[in-house]
């Protein structure tokens, strides 16, 4: 079984370097967790850049909420997207539902398309949030660089959401479900065995790496426990 991926939610240069001095494999670069995680800075993510030498990837969503938001919205989110890609960003995060729960193919397509054929991209937690998992996936199948589905199986968490991961986890080899499932919201130390057995090979935590809460940085001991209890 291949080592598992620990992604860490970074949200400036410390996070990121205690991150990677904790075993963390990739960062998950937002600003705004009051909105549950929004696009940052050129300048953080060039600082974030210089700070540590694991991937990053950098979250494209300009609004709390899972819509685009309109044309001149996603033309503004575009725009950011290829000047995050002049600075030197190579990986994203991203996803965008429609009022009836689909997956909005339209402002999908428009930002991988500003990303560019290189690039690559995880449909965060939006699909947690969809009226049909199983259909979003089949919509976004051909998209180019979808490489990560970030998902906990529920939009309440993993506790309610484990055996969803469990039964899409078996799926691999179908259309729609090649993308690797990555697990986390509401992430516990408890689910990694279950996890790991069913396949599953990365994670996703955030306010997991930081116990004293939100406003304190990323912890290296936390991040340390996770990759311990991954690699056990």
């Amino acid at each position: 079984m291949s080592r598992p991926i620990l992604e860490v939610i970074a949200l400036g240069a410390e996070d990121a370097a205690a991150a990677q001095a904790g075993g963390a494999d990739r960062l998950e670069l937002v600003s705004d967790m009051a909105a549950d995680g929004l696009t940052p800075a050129r300048e953080t993510f060039a600082a974030v850049r210089a700070a540590v030498d694991i991937p990053v990837r950098v979250m494209l969503r300009a609004t709390d909420g899972f819509a685009v938001g309109g044309a001149a919205a996603l033309d503004a989110l575009c725009g950011t997207a290829r000047a995050l890609r002049a600075e030197g960003a190579e990986e994203f995060v991203l996803g965008f539902l429609t009022d009836d729960g689909r997956a909005d193919l339209p402002a999908v397509a428009a930002l991988a398309d500003a990303l560019g054929p290189r690039a690559r991209w995880t449909f965060h937690r939006a699909i947690d949030r969809a009226a049909d998992r199983d259909a979003l996936r089949k919509q976004l199948a051909d998209q180019p660089g979808l490489d990560t589905y970030l998902t906990a199986g529920s939009a309440s968490g993993v506790d309610d959401g484990l055996a969803t991961l469990l039964a899409e986890a078996t799926r691999s080899d179908e259309p729609g479900y090649e993308p690797q499932i990555m697990a986390g919201g509401g992430l516990k130390l408890k689910h990694v065995p279950v996890l790991r057995s069913a396949g599953i090979a990365a994670f996703h935590i955030g306010g997991a790496a930081r116990p004293s809460g939100w406003d304190a940085p990323v912890s290296a001991d936390a991040v340390r426990a996770w990759r311990a209890a991954l690699d056990g």
